[in-house]
C-alpha cells in the first residue's frame, strides 16, 4: 500500500502532462462501458416489458381454443368450429385436479352510446371467474356476480380507454348505456392494464355476463346456446401448467367422443411457453448486444497498450534514472501498470455516466424501457479495470527490465 500512494500520484502526473493523449486513449474505454451500459439496460428493459405483459394477461393462464371447420375440403383454421360449451367449462373445472378456474367466453364487437358519445369497441361475456385468472382489478363500483350470470342481468364493466371515450370525466359507476339498443347499467369499471403483448389494447373492453351476452347483444341460436368462443383457464401452480393441460386434453376428448385416430377438435395453448420464448429471444439478443459492444473495450486497451509503449520508450532515461538511485524492478512495474489501470479505471467511470445518460435518452426519445441494473454498472467498471491490468502489462514489464545503463545511455 506504500507503494501504491506515490505511484499513483507519479501515474497522475504523468497523464496530465500528456491530457489530450490521455483523454484520446480513454476514448475507447468510454465507448465501450457507455455501449455495454446502454445495451444491457435496452435488453434488461426488454425483458421486464415482457414479465410485466406476462402479468397482464394473468397467472398461469392456459386458452383452449376451439377446433378447424372444413367447408368442401378447405381447412378454415382454428376458431371456425363450435366444439367448446359452458358444460365443458364446468366438467374441467370439477374433473381437473391441476385447474384453479375457468371462464368460458364469447366475443364480439359494438357500438356503445351515452348521450351523445359512441364508440365501437370488443364486448365480452364471460363469468366472475373470468377477473381473477385475469388478475383485472375492479377501479370503481363492482363486478358482476354469478347471480348476474345466471339471471342474465344486464349489467357492464368498463375498461378504462372505454369510459374516457364515453364519459368525459364524469363518473360511469350506475349510469346507463346502450348496447345495440339494449340499455345497461355500469356496474363497475376495470383498472387498466395497457397493451397486451400483441399490442392490442387489453382497457378497451366491456365484459358483462357471458348469459346476458348471448341473449342481448351477439346473439346464440338455441342449437348453439352453449356453445363459447374459447376456455380461459387457470393452473393452480406454474409447476402444474403442463399436467393440467393433459388433463384437460384427455378429458375434453373423452367428451366430445374422439377415437383414438382422430384429431383434436379443440386447440389448448399454454401462454407462459410462447413469452419465454420471447424472453429467451431477448436475453439472447442482449448477450449479443453486450458482446458486440465489448469489443470496442478490447480496442480501447490495445490502444492503451499501445501508448503505454509510447510512453516507455519517451521515459527511458526517466526509467534508468529511477534504477540508478535504488527504484527496484518491481515498482517500475507498478508505476506504469498504475497508470494503465487510472487510465482504464477513469475511461470507465466516464463511459459509465455516458452509458446512464444514453440509456435515459433512448427511453425517452424512443419510449422504450430501459433499466439500468448495479449489476451491469459493477460488470462494465470491472471490466474496464482489467482491460487496464490485461493490456498495461506488457509495457510495463517492458519497462521494469529495462538494463538501468542502457536506459541511461538512451537518446
Amino acid at each position: 500500500m506504500n507503494k501504491i500512494v506515490p505511484a499513483t500520484k507519479i501515474a497522475f502526473n504523468a497523464l496530465r502532462t500528456n491530457k489530450m493523449r490521455s483523454a484520446l486513449t480513454m476514448l475507447g474505454i468510454i465507448i465501450g462501458v457507455g455501449a455495454v451500459i446502454a445495451t444491457v439496460a435496452v435488453g434488461s428493459g426488454a425483458t421486464e416489458r415482457i414479465q410485466e405483459q406476462i402479468q397482464s394477461i394473468g397467472s398461469n393462464v392456459i386458452i383452449v381454443l376451439p377446433g378447424s371447420l372444413t367447408t368442401s375440403g378447405i381447412r378454415l383454421g382454428s376458431g371456425n368450429a363450435v366444439t367448446l360449451t359452458e358444460d365443458d367449462a364446468k366438467a374441467i373445472a370439477r374433473e381437473c385436479p391441476d385447474v384453479q378456474a375457468v371462464a368460458p367466453t364469447s366475443r364480439g364487437g359494438a357500438q356503445i352510446i351515452f348521450g351523445n358519445n359512441n364508440w365501437g369497441t370488443s364486448v365480452q361475456g364471460t363469468t366472475p371467474d373470468y377477473l381473477s385468472i385475469r388478475d383485472l382489478g375492479i377501479q370503481s363500483g363492482a363486478a358482476f356476480t354469478q347471480g348476474d350470470v345466471d339471471s342474465a342481468a344486464k349489467v357492464a364493466l368498463l375498461g378504462e380507454t372505454v369510459v374516457n371515450n364515453l364519459f368525459n370525466g364524469q363518473d360511469p359507476v350506475g349510469q346507463v348505456i346502450r348496447i345495440k339498443g339494449v340499455p345497461f347499467t355500469v356496474s363497475g369499471t376495470l383498472v387498466p392494464k395497457g397493451q397486451s403483448p400483441t399490442g392490442q389494447d387489453q382497457d378497451d373492453v366491456v365484459l358483462m355476463p357471458i348469459s346476458t351476452a348471448k341473449k342481448k347483444v351477439l346473439g346464440s341460436s338455441q342449437a348453439k346456446a352453449q356453445s363459447v368462443g374459447t376456455l380461459l383457464v387457470q393452473a393452480r401452480a406454474p409447476q402444474v401448467l403442463d399436467a393440467a393441460q393433459r388433463e384437460m386434453e384427455s378429458l375434453l376428448r373423452q367428451r366430445h367422443r374422439l377415437q383414438p385416430s382422430q384429431e383434436d377438435d379443440f386447440s389448448i395453448r399454454n401462454m407462459e411457453e410462447i413469452f419465454q420464448a420471447q424472453e429467451t429471444s431477448s436475453r439472447v439478443m442482449s448477450i449479443l448486444l453486450a458482446a458486440i459492444a465489448s469489443v470496442s473495450l478490447v480496442v480501447g486497451g490495445i490502444g492503451i497498450m499501445n501508448i503505454m509503449l509510447v510512453s516507455v520508450t519517451e521515459r527511458t532515461r526517466e526509467i534508468g534514472l529511477r534504477q540508478a538511485i535504488g527504484a527496484k524492478t518491481k515498482d517500475i512495474l507498478t508505476q506504469f501498470l498504475v497508470e494503465a489501470v487510472t487510465l482504464s479505471l477513469m475511461g470507465g467511470v466516464i463511459g459509465i455516466v455516458i452509458g446512464i445518460i444514453v440509456s435515459k435518452l433512448i427511453s425517452y426519445f424512443a419510449q422504450w424501457s430501459t433499466l439500468v441494473s448495479p449489476a451491469a454498472i459493477a460488470m462494465a467498471f470491472v471490466f474496464s479495470a482489467l482491460v487496464g491490468v490485461f493490456f498495461g502489462f506488457y509495457p510495463a514489464r517492458k519497462a521494469a527490465l529495462l538494463d538501468p545503463i542502457e536506459a541511461l545511455r538512451y537518446e
